[in-house]
């Protein structure tokens, strides 16, 4: 039972389904409490889930578990590399790296962590911010323009503002957890220059700070970093008779792996199995010699044998404790032979199965394109297995029925039913998309909308379907222009003109002022989040605009004329940022 609940956790992680990967390593620990293994696992679905804490405990429970196992110590480096924690981190891959000195695992890791040290300490001292407004909440600057604007020096006076304004400065991403604070709305049009509405039809208002003020509050002092003194090389050890004779099999073994390499390539299949068995004979603790068979078993069609050699190496691998990578390079190979095996979609199973646990084993870009290839496949196959037009066009009418009665769950489940026998069909996803829209799940409805379109661009229903939920999410400028859209295939189409008719109508209340303070305050906070606003708010250019605006009435009246410079405006506008009159 744990190790089915494994191979389950194993399939979810290899699928990006993280969150049930944890579930199911957390079962299989609860029946194998003592399996190191399975920490090892969930800490790196923890990993994946940025959840680094639960990591690194799951990573010291494998070290504490198995302190011999060099893997446990790369998953120890992970977590504390996720959590920053870079000296720690190198010295958990440095202590792998003395149980396995040949693994590149964890050499990449050491690498990755002392980069990371070094680039910490190098953003410490000059650290970008990725948020677009991040540079106005930079420096002593920031202190000097909001006290010398009379209105923000008054919010300097509550602790409250300066704790928020300090925590944005410190973390300028954390902006949009005060959007909805008119103080903090406020502040950010006076750095950026642009004096932000906030209700009443007041003119757009744009002036210039001076550059005078105390200094703001001070930072912490930063942490020297250390660096880890260097590992001593450990002394030479006597090599035994034993040791010797094990040593110069190894090297007659290889000698008979290179002569079967050779034959490989020559195509001399025959010969470079013979070699390939007698390197086998010679040495059985390199599973390298087992693999390879199975690249010639795999060349010559003989995929049942390759597949036979496959799960040798990994049995032999996993007994000799062998490098993971070894073990899904023979994964991976017993996957493409299943896969040329394969003749329909049911056939794929075992070998997506196969590639799932080859990239638990380690992530591969080969093994993993491999794995995205045969899902396509057995997609592709079951549809072509499940294809009927006649069936889907008689679910759709179901469907259609069930939105007449509206009972809107029950006509989704017949839509979906039509476009998995035919997914080609737009009226399917046009009649889904009005369901989704009624249930109130916009999101999926805007796909199904976008995807009606997609598949017959002059379908009008397409367009007043798109147009509806973006209504419905408020974005009236994206709904006006795909009503227009929808309009430029059937201009007289009704539906088309009444939603133009309507987002005008939304358009023109923020244009007149007519919003009211609550309308205003949440169209101010969702414009702000997206990022055509901030992008336009951040430019230069357009900030001289709303300054000529306000202050230039000649240069103004020639920014009128520039068609790119009024649509931004109308968007700033239609978004509640500013208002004109």
């Amino acid at each position: 039972m744990a190790d089915e609940a494994k191979a389950k956790g194993n399939a979810a992680f290899s699928s990006g389904d993280f969150n049930t990967a944890v579930k199911h390593f957390t079962d299989a620990i609860n029946l194998s409490p003592t399996n190191h293994v399975l920490y090892s696992n969930r800490s790196a679905s923890y990993a994946s889930l940025h959840q680094y804490d639960a990591a690194l405990s799951d990573a010291k429970k494998t070290v504490d578990l198995k302190p011999d196992w060099s893997k446990g110590y790369s998953r120890l480096g992970a977590a504390h590399l996720g959590l920053h924690q870079y000296q720690e981190a190198v010295s958990a891959y440095k202590k792998g790296l003395e149980i396995d000195p040949n693994n590149e695992a964890l050499k990449s890791g050491l690498a990755d962590a002392q980069s990371a040290a070094t680039a910490s300490a190098s953003r410490s001292r000059s650290a970008q911010p990725p948020n677009p407004f991040g540079d106005a909440f930079q420096g002593p600057e920031m202190w000097a323009k909001l006290t010398a604007d009379p209105t923000t020096r008054l919010f300097l006076q509550q602790p409250d503002f300066v704790k928020a304004m300090q925590e944005i400065q410190r973390n300028p991403s954390k902006l949009n957890e005060h959007l909805k604070d008119q103080r903090v709305m406020q502040a950010l049009g006076v750095l950026l220059n642009v004096k932000i509405a906030h209700g009443g039809g007041d003119d757009t208002e744009v002036q210039e700070a001076e550059t005078s003020s105390p200094p703001p509050p001070s930072q912490p002092a930063k942490e020297e970093v250390k660096r880890p003194k260097p590992v001593s090389e450990p002394e030479p050890m006597e090599i035994s008779e034993e040791e010797k004779e094990k040593k110069e099999k190894k090297v007659k073994a290889l000698k008979e792996k290179e002569t079967g390499n050779a034959a490989y390539k020559k195509k001399d299949f025959e010969t470079a199995i013979q070699h390939y068995t007698k390197a086998m004979e010679i040495d059985d603790e390199d599973i390298s010699y087992i693999t390879n068979r199975a690249a010639v078993y795999l060349e010559m069609g003989k995929y049942e044998d390759c597949i036979k050699d496959c799960d040798k190496a990994v049995e032999r691998g996993r007994e000799l404790r062998a490098d993971y990578k070894m073990i899904a390079k023979a994964l991976t190979r017993k996957g493409t032979a299943l896969v040329k095996m394969a003749k329909c979609s049911k056939d794929y199973e075992p070998a997506i199965e196969t590639f799932q646990k080859a990239l638990t084993e380690h992530r591969n870009p080969d093994t993993l394109k491999k794995l995205n290839e045969a899902e396509k496949a057995r997609k592709e196959l079951e549809q072509q297995e499940y294809f009927d037009p006649k069936i889907a066009d008689e679910e759709r009418e179901k469907g259609n029925e069930f939105f007449k009665q509206q009972k809107y769950p029950e006509a989704v489940k017949h839509y979906t039913e039509s476009l998995r026998r035919n997914p080609k069909d737009p009226k399917a996803y046009s009649n889904r998309a009005a369901c989704y829209t009624k249930l109130g799940a916009l999101p999926e409805g805007l796909k199904d909308a976008e995807k009606c379109i997609e598949l017959d661009p002059t379908f009008s229903k397409g367009y007043t379907r798109k147009g509806a939920v973006q209504f419905f999410m408020k974005e009236y400028d994206k709904a006006l222009e795909s009503y227009q859209e929808g309009l430029k295939h059937d201009p007289n189409n009704q539906e088309l003109l009444d939603g133009v008719r309507r987002c005008v109508e939304q358009i023109n209340k923020a244009s007149r002022g007519d919003l009211s303070p609550e309308e205003l305050k949440e169209r101010q906070a969702r414009a702000m989040q997206d990022p055509e606003i901030q992008n336009i708010l951040s430019d230069p250019v357009m900030r001289q605009v709303l300054v000529d605006f306000q202050e230039n009435p000649k240069a103004a009246q020639e920014h009128t004329k520039n068609p790119m410079v009024m649509n931004k405006i109308q968007k700033l506008i239609s978004a509640g940022i500013v208002q004109m009159r």
